[in-house]
């Protein structure tokens, strides 16, 4: 009883912990606490020990939390996935996971999103990890490094950051199980609609949340489907590098996927009719998409993501262009709006060579073919023609000057 109690006692007590409800909420609550509570120092005992289902500190694990990573490996058919705070430090949990330790070498796709390739190149240098980067489109590459560096991982994008090339998971992931590599997807781009890799051979499927999955811009997460075990090994990282998720941003996420289908399903047909206007517009010299014919993996595309589309990302290279005709452009959009990010329900563009990419050296980005033209473009729910019409009057703009 608190009515008897000082104020000061009364002020932090009333109103917390009331009787124990029999209804279920239709929406997953915030679980906001730190603490939480149990009728017994045994059934406390139990949570901490593994033998009795519970939270203990949001570090082990959070009820909002746990209801999204049930969200995700239901989406991408797996029996587990863990959540953190970001997509970078899910893919830093991943390749731990994966069995990168010093003295190991990764094999990894060169056209990664800056911010990975800045992670393997840079920061596991310094531990004593070796980084070797293929073109993952080129099998024979892939299988020659996969032979001759004796890898603990093998990593790539479903699609690539900037340059929109698709991997051929099925036939990767056959290629790693032989040489008895973990193999690590991070799945950002294509979300679970397009594609599961899981269900196709991969170990480890990654999502900067951030993106699709959160969909509407307002908040940052990361989450990782794996096994079961694999689920227990990387919560039991979790507890130590404490990159978790808080519950407020658990629940956006949650909130996002319940429109997933219907977000992508409108971004892969928009993609689609702006890479095509884009495609035959006398400004542009190139674009990468994977739903055009002309881009060199419209094949493996297809056969990945059936009739589901290609997509809602895309990029361009503006005709003879540099950084200065490029932020022309940018400035000169309105509805389009340039930020550093993707997958929202708004139209988004980038400038990879000075932005997700700047990290790396300008002979690097050259090699990977991200040069100075290129232009990212995420395309949002918007209508369509709207887009269209916000690019044609920047193109023009520049073209005249």
């Amino acid at each position: 009883m608190l009515s008897d109690k000082s104020i000061f006692t009364q002020a932090v007590h009333a109103g917390e912990r009331t009787s124990r409800p029999d209804f279920t909420p239709v929406s997953t609550p915030i679980y906001h606490s730190v603490g939480y509570l149990y009728d017994s120092m045994m059934d406390l005992d139990g949570v901490f020990g593994g033998t009795r289902t519970g939270y203990v500190y949001p570090r082990y694990g959070s009820p909002t939390v746990h209801a999204l990573e049930q969200a995700v490996a239901t989406l991408e058919g797996a029996e587990d996935a863990v959540a953190f705070a970001s997509g970078m430090a899910a893919i830093h949990a991943a390749l731990l996971g994966a069995g990168v330790r010093a003295g190991t070498t990764i094999v990894a796709a060169g056209d990664l999103y800056g911010a990975t390739y800045a992670l393997l190149d840079r920061l596991f240098t310094t531990l004593g990890v070796r980084t070797r980067f293929v073109d993952i489109t080129d099998l024979n590459q892939v299988e020659q490094a996969l032979t001759a560096e004796r890898p603990a991982v093998l990593l790539c994008e479903t699609i690539s950051n900037p340059l929109i090339k698709v991997a051929d998971i099925p036939t990767l992931a056959q290629m790693a199980s032989a040489a008895g590599v973990s193999f690590v997807v991070d799945n950002t781009f294509a979300s679970p609609y397009l594609f599961r890799p899981l269900a196709h051979g991969a170990d480890y499927v990654v999502h900067s949340a951030t993106k699709y999955l959160g969909g509407h811009g307002d908040v940052m997460a990361g989450v990782i489907a794996c096994s079961a075990d694999r689920g227990r090994d990387l919560r039991e990282r979790q507890k130590l590098l404490g990159a978790n998720l808080g519950p407020q941003e658990a629940w956006l996420v949650l909130r996002g996927i319940k429109t997933l289908p219907l977000r992508m399903r409108q971004h892969c047909a928009n993609a689609q009719t702006v890479a095509k206007w884009l495609s035959d517009h006398p400004a542009v010299a190139q674009v990468n998409y994977p739903g055009l014919p002309s881009h060199p993996q419209h094949a493996v595309a297809a056969r990945l993501f059936a009739d589901r589309g290609f997509g809602g990302m895309l990029s361009f290279e503006l005709r003879g262009a540099g950084q200065a005709e490029v932020f022309r452009f940018m400035e000169a959009l309105d509805l389009v709006l340039p930020a550093t990010t993707m997958g929202d329900i708004y139209s988004l563009t980038l400038y990879p060579a000075h932005s997700s990419h700047r990290q790396l050296d300008p002979d690097v980005r050259a090699a990977l073919g991200i040069r100075e033209g290129l232009v990212r473009l995420s395309v949002g729910i918007e209508d369509a023609q709207d887009i269209i019409a916000d690019l044609s009057q920047a193109l023009e703009q520049v073209v005249r000057q």
